[in-house]
């Protein structure tokens, strides 16, 4: 090899150090160092499959089922695919490319042209060709290198997405099934008390028969048990959508969704301990967004790098003859090297731009990192709040059905004596059983709060929890798929 074609090759290999842009520094986080309020019973339950808590085992197999077939889980796997692809074909640029090429043929001249045929020379005349092509971009200043940072950061972005979609999938199953079961309870007491009232209807219908009531009492008795009997349709229409939106985060088509414990014996989950700081290493939308800004910050140095030369290799060998069996012989032998260097002259500000667009990204995925862990402080600051609120006020509403309970027992015992109307044992009954949904929807509240709260915390059951949807990988898996050189 000429020696002068050696020489820039070492001194491109001493130089390919040397890479443009900023190096990525973790942004410091202004994080509290508290949450505003601390539960002195979490546990370290953050890395555990926490809905097994619930301790119902037809909520386990619904959220295995999801994990397996839901269809923003299998769009996230394939995007993931896709982002693998694009950093191995990035990564490749960083090697040489060589390219093989056969031809073989027969052809005639003219033997009428302005330039006469030598005399000898066969017409028409066979020819064969066989060569092996390279080239070889010299990434002195990093161009090529930052590249392939972003292009991995975009890859583990991408994995991290597909983790957030885990995440968000197990609590959109868990409130779902939740609500469920709260809608069975309300639909239960709402059929108990049509069933109370209807009772009670007959026998005042029976007695107003007779004389001992008057129509009024028999209206008011009626409107109480068309009021029940109204309830049970718009119930029984929630659980129907209710089914149907659990069929499709099972990846199926609308049905029936199969039951385990009621919403009385569900066990609450223990409240997770954490500090603030665990959510920039637990979330996954964190840790997406941090490769994004990643990718951003890479994309700078790619960007400045154009205003440097490009200095890039080729070369050619193979064979050419006019026999097929002289191809491989040495006179038919053909070989070709060169070096060429680009360099930017006037550009009229295109470069510039580049470079500006980029710090501009990069501005805009760093806003967007810091937001987004503010976001992660804020909805772990309310999840805490919520549980401890509406356990408080769960706790109040059974206090106060229990006091209506005793009310309406009271109020019918004074008007069967004759002490009241019976306007108050309606005005009871009618407080009692709106107290009773109100109390159930509250109890679908509580759980929801807790699963609100470990979808913020996010934590190590999100990794067991993706590990049953047959696409988990580490980001050393998903980088080594696309290396295809050592």
């Amino acid at each position: 090899m000429n020696k002068k074609i050696l020489s820039i090759i070492i001194i491109a290999l001493l130089l390919a150090g040397c890479m443009l842009g900023p190096d990525y520094k973790r942004p410091g986080i202004d994080s509290p160092k508290n949450w505003r309020i601390e539960e002195k019973e979490s546990k370290d339950t953050v890395n555990t499959a926490w809905w097994q808590q619930f301790d119902d085992p037809i909520l386990n197999d619904l959220i295995d089922i999801a994990l397996k077939e839901n269809k923003d889980v299998k769009i996230a796997a394939a995007r993931v695919e896709q982002f693998l692809g694009q950093y191995g074909t990035t990564r490749a640029a960083l090697f040489p490319q060589v390219a093989a090429s056969g031809t073989g043929g027969r052809g005639r001249a003219t033997e009428s042209g302005p330039v006469p045929i030598t005399a000898g020379v066969e017409n028409p005349a066979d020819n064969y060709q066989a060569s092996l092509y390279g080239s070889w971009e010299i990434d002195l200043w990093g161009k090529l290198r930052r590249s392939t940072e972003a292009a991995r950061a975009n890859l583990l972005a991408s994995e991290e997405g597909r983790r957030a979609v885990v995440l968000t999938l197990v609590a959109s199953v868990s409130s779902a099934y939740v609500n469920l079961r709260d809608l069975d309870k309300q639909l239960d007491i709402a059929e108990e008390t049509s069933r109370i009232r209807g009772e009670g209807y007959k026998i005042f219908k029976r007695r107003f028969e007779g004389g001992v009531v008057s129509e009024l009492e028999l209206s008011q008795v009626k409107s109480q048990y068309e009021q029940a009997q109204a309830t049970i349709p718009e119930i029984q229409k929630a659980i129907a959508q209710q089914e149907n939106a659990m069929s499709v985060l099972l990846g199926r088509n609308p049905g029936p969704i199969p039951r385990g414990k009621s919403i009385d014996d569900l066990t609450l989950p223990a409240v997770p301990e954490g500090m603030p700081s665990d959510l920039l290493e637990r979330r996954p939308d964190i840790r997406q967004s941090e490769q994004t800004l990643i990718a951003a910050n890479a994309q700078i140095g790619v960007a400045r790098s154009l205003y440097f030369p490009t200095i890039s290799l080729t070369g050619l060998f193979g064979w050419s003859s006019k026999d097929l069996s002289d191809l491989f012989t040495g006179p038919a032998k053909v070989w070709s090297y060169a070096g060429n260097v680009t360099l930017p002259v006037f550009t009229a500000g295109a470069i510039a731009g580049q470079v500006k667009t980029a710090e501009a990204l990069q501005q805009q995925a760093l806003v967007s990192y810091q937001q987004t862990v503010q976001t992660a402080f804020r909805e772990v600051d309310d999840s805490l709040v919520d549980q401890r609120r509406t356990r408080e006020k769960l706790e109040a509403q059974l206090r106060q059905v229990d006091a209506l309970r005793k009310y309406a027992r009271t109020a019918r015992l004074r008007y069967e004596n004759g002490y009241t109307s019976y306007i108050e044992v309606l005005d009871a009954e009618r407080s009692l059983f709106d107290a009773e949904l109100q109390y159930a929807q509250t109890q679908a509240v509580l759980f929801q709060a807790f699963v609100n709260l470990y979808k913020a915390m996010g934590g190590g059951w999100v990794v067991e929890a993706d590990m049953k949807t047959g696409t988990a990988k580490s980001g050393k898996d998903l980088t080594s798929e696309a290396v295809f050189f050592p």
